[in-house]
């Protein structure tokens, strides 16, 4: 009887094909459970009857992936889809003896699905364990919920598996499954889910296995990662891998195809644009494989994504909507950004009532005035953006946005230095938006990763005086916290244990949770590596090293139009401007206030080796990779450039060399660009960088 429920599970879940009516199933179901009540000890692990029966966690465990899940590099045109494809044949020509650059390639295209990464982990035969994409080398235990989404098998078909192998592969919600739970969740009262993918990702991470199963969640496998066998070698082609994992139970991607060369690939990319409407789940474009696996090797590796695969993006979506104010959003660094509030539209798969307009010259450029229709861009996670106005739909009366000169948080004066694109509050910590933002990046995942301490908490706490500054954080008693409403005892201590464990995180770490203006985690990773210890970067002369390397880079300057040698610049990629923000920080009296009482706290940052540095961004996308910004970007101030980088793992250099890996260049960019085209470096455009980092670091705020 179990094995015809799964057979009769995989017909209606896997191949949407079943052969008996749900009741049959049902009555199936019932006399099942009926006689595992009779006969417990006959009761199997992978019955049908046990996908629900776990207890809630209290937490997800953290599981690391033997083979890490890689991101995908993407194309958004066709000169990106025949760029990957040359891209290939010259490798492969250059790897294969005999083989020619113009000789065509067999690809596999598929569907990218828009849900939640997962790695299902079987030994033999048997689902042992499941987990999130994470950050790629580590995501968290999810196989309590996992066991509950029918579409995944518990237990393979046929005889013939691996005894160990990892399935990775898509977790979504139908449309119609979506809309269906929305239904009830208004029925009830609660809070619906703005799309499909955030309802499937918000329902596999439920604490409590019952609401995921209550949950009509699905499943497609697309890879795998670990394969260990003695005996079953893998398929020689990603379409046969596909069909194999079809063949053990899965789903897999209901439109694919294989095809020589690029047109073969643009040709299925306007074939499922054309029917992407009608399909039962939400794709964001489609997947390019070479076909040949043993050719994957060959190819290699780029930035934490893979050469031979690309993800061919649908353009992002915009609509027209209405600029109902204007106000300002005050950052961590001071920075103000101008934010268009909207009239609510459905964009890129959420609704969206804020864009960003990034600065004052922007909004000067686009002539974005306080009444008008705008155009809204949204693709994916990246943040929304006003493309332009609309000028035949503006008013009669429109007002136009003026930069306050005055903080609207705290009242400190509003400056703009020279040079630069953001207007800054000068209130420092004083402005409680500034101390907001400091002590919520402070104790941020990737800074101290204090767990527990969200946002709303910390929101909480500043309006409640008891944090002034980061080192209040360690003189929070436990029965003071518990006295807040939805805390309790045990969230308490589970929060001071947190805090207390924070105080002896790597110095790399501490370094980027003091929020330093231009040290994001690569500079603090060089710092940690170079000076071993806080004291050692107390006592460093900032000033003096700030005037050399500026002296420095005047002088390279000179010598490269003389076309002479130039100087070597210690620690590249920390250039004038680090070393004066770093300056001015450590001679601020606020600043080493706080440093002195965060070491009264006992917060002792550990010395690292060069060896554990690194590893704290190994895991980031463009771990490894070199940019240099030059010239100015249409609407990234170089700051906000840097720090996106920096956020997604890429080291940011002050000058053009042959360890560059590409120069992102705006309008005047001088001999930066020159020297980059020397080199043969690779050249982006804002879009360009943008395009690259929205997949890379999808969730990275505007600074």
């Amino acid at each position: 009887m179990t094995l015809q429920l799964e057979r009769f599970a995989h017909e209606y879940y896997v191949l949407d094909s079943p052969s008996v009516p749900d009741a049959e199933y049902d009555r199936l179901f019932v006399e099942l459970q009926a006689l595992e009540a009779r006969f417990p000890a006959l009761v199997d692990s992978q019955s049908p009857t046990q996908r629900v029966g776990a207890k809630a966690s209290q937490a997800f465990k953290s599981v690391d992936h033997p083979t890490p899940m890689l991101s995908l590099n993407n194309a958004f045109d066709t000169d990106d889809v025949n760029g990957f494809d040359r891209r290939c044949r010259e490798a492969l020509a250059a790897s294969i003896p005999g083989r020619s650059e113009d000789e065509p390639l067999e690809y596999c295209a598929e569907l990218k699905f828009d849900g939640l990464a997962v790695n299902l982990r079987y030994e033999n035969g048997l689902l042992a364990q499941a987990a999130t994409r994470g950050d790629g080398s580590s995501g968290e235990d999810v196989t309590a919920n996992i066991r509950t989404v029918k579409a995944v098998p518990l237990r393979l078909l046929g005889d013939t598996w691996p005894e160990v192998f990892e399935v990775r592969g898509e977790a979504l919600m139908y449309k119609r499954d979506f809309q269906a739970l929305n239904d009830r969740q208004r029925a009830t009262q609660d809070k619906v889910f703005v799309n499909p993918r955030n309802a499937a990702a918000g329902s596999l991470r439920q604490l409590d296995p019952a609401i995921t199963a209550a949950r009509p969640l699905r499943f497609f496998a697309y890879g795998v990662g670990l394969w260990q066998s003695s005996s079953v070698q893998q398929p020689a082609t990603h379409a046969q891998l596909l069909g194999w994992l079809a063949q053990v139970g899965f789903p897999v991607s209901p439109l694919q195809i294989t095809g020589y060369g690029a047109q073969a690939l643009i040709d299925f990319y306007q074939h499922v644009g054309r029917v992407r409407a009608s399909l039962a789940f939400e794709i964001d474009g489609v997947v390019y494989k070479v076909n040949r696996r043993e050719w994957h090797e060959l190819l290699g590796y780029v930035a934490r994504a893979p050469r031979f695969a690309v993800a061919h993006k649908f353009a992002p979506e915009e609509v027209l909507t209405q600029v109902l104010a204007i106000e300002i959003q005050v950052g961590r660094t001071g920075a103000l950004t101008p934010v268009a509030r909207l009239n609510p539209v459905f964009v890129g798969g959420t609704t969206v009532s804020n864009a960003t307009l990034h600065n004052e010259d922007e909004v000067r450029r686009k002539d974005v005035r306080i009444g008008d229709t705008v155009i809204v861009r949204r693709a994916g996670d990246v943040i929304p953006e006003v493309v332009q106005v609309v000028p035949e739909r503006r008013p009669a009366v429109t007002t136009m946005f003026v930069m306050p000169d005055r903080c609207p948080v705290c009242a400190s004066a509003v400056i703009r230095e020279p040079g630069e694109t953001a207007s800054r509050c000068s209130g420092g910590l004083i402005c409680k938006a500034q101390r907001t933002q400091a002590i919520i990046h402070f104790a941020s995942r990737r800074a101290l990763d204090i767990e527990g301490l969200g946002d709303k908490l910390i929101e909480r706490l500043i309006e409640l005086e008891w944090l002034n500054s980061p080192a209040d954080l360690y003189r929070l008693g436990q029965s003071q916290l518990a006295e807040l409403e939805r805390l309790g005892e045990k969230s308490a201590a589970n929060l001071i244990a947190s805090i207390n464990a924070s105080k002896q995180r790597p110095l790399a770490r501490f370094l980027f949770a003091l929020g330093v203006r231009h040290v994001g985690e690569e500079v603090a990773r060089q710092l940690a590596q170079e000076y071993g210890s806080l004291a050692a970067l107390r006592d460093e002369n900032w000033a003096a090293r700030h005037a050399a390397k500026a002296a420095i880079v005047k002088e390279n300057l000179r010598l490269r139009k003389a076309g002479q040698p130039l100087q070597v610049v210690p620690l590249e990629g920390i250039g004038p401007e680090i070393t004066e923000s770093l300056s001015r920080f450590f001679a601020d009296p606020a600043s080493r206030q706080i440093l002195d009482d965060l070491q009264v706290q006992g917060v002792v940052p550990q010395p690292q080796t060069v060896a554990a540095v690194s590893s704290e961004v190994a895991a980031r996308p463009l771990s490894g990779q070199v940019f240099v910004l030059t010239g100015s970007l249409p609407t990234l101030s170089r700051d906000q450039a840097a720090e996106l980088l920096r956020a997604a793992g890429a080291g940011v250099a002050s000058s053009v060399s042959k360890k560059t890996n590409f120069v992102v260049a705006g309008e005047a960019a001088g001999s930066k660009l020159e020297r980059a085209r020397e080199l043969n470096v690779p050249v982006l455009d804002e879009a360009g960088l943008l395009k690259m980092l929205a997949e890379l670091n999808p969730g990275a705020a505007n600074p």
